[in-house]
């Protein structure tokens, strides 16, 4: 059974930092890109960062540049997004993904940042 389980949302003020992380299971980790998507209520969900299967290339949206990073430990199945100098319009549902073949998705984690 496949899942992708994300973990670490929570309330954070301005200007503060937080660490999502994403346990994966039921496939093999490895062979997949990663990705973190955020959502806003009422807009469509929008991918944030995307890292390679072997972890040595990522990418990132404009909004994340500088500020987010996201890595992997294929040892442990996890992919982890830090984010830091957070700010008000980063509060959404952050999203873990899984693409190779097929595509998965978690079940997503609330980040909201507000003073």
């Amino acid at each position: 059974q496949v899942q992708l389980v994300e973990s670490g949302g929570g309330l954070v003020q301005p200007g503060g930092s937080l660490r999502l992380s994403c346990a994966a299971s039921g496939f093999t980790f490895s062979s997949y890109v990663m990705s973190w998507y955020r959502q806003v209520a009422g807009k469509e969900r929008e991918m944030v960062t995307q890292i390679s299967k072997a972890g040595d290339s990522t990418n990132y949206a404009e909004s994340a540049k500088g500020r987010f990073t996201i890595s992997r430990d294929n040892g442990k199945n996890t992919v982890y997004l830090q984010m830091n100098s957070l700010k008000p319009e980063d509060t959404a549902v952050y999203y873990c993904n899984a693409q190779r073949y097929v595509t998965y998705w978690g079940q997503g984690t609330q980040l909201t940042v507000s003073s």
